[in-house]
């Protein structure tokens, strides 16, 4: 039986962390202003699944938006997301596109 996975803000490391199955999902940012660019998403590979992936993702976006954020997608699989579910687009500042 899997373990529900859990989402926090690390925010001395500067990342959410997404525990699952005793192991860690990363994914770092950096809050500037109002402002907060997801640089980069580490998933350790024995866990490593789309699904997964598009949870954790979905998770930290609807934090992101809790918070009243405008998100900046660095990183390339986090930009593919978030082109693939449209609903997330409002959540980009103002003029950017992906």
């Amino acid at each position: 039986m899997t373990e529900i996975a859990e989402l926090t803000d690390n925010e001395f490391l500067r990342q959410f962390e997404y525990k699952f199955d005793s192991q860690l999902a990363i994914i770092e940012y950096s809050l500037q202003e109002r402002k907060i660019f997801l640089t980069k998403l580490i998933v350790p590979e024995e866990i490593d699944t789309e699904t997964l992936r598009n949870d954790f993702i979905v998770a930290v976006l609807n934090n992101i938006q809790e918070r009243n954020l405008s998100v900046m997608p660095t990183s390339p699989s986090i930009a593919k997301f978030i082109r693939k579910n449209r609903q997330y687009k409002s959540m980009l500042p103002i003029g950017v596109r992906i």
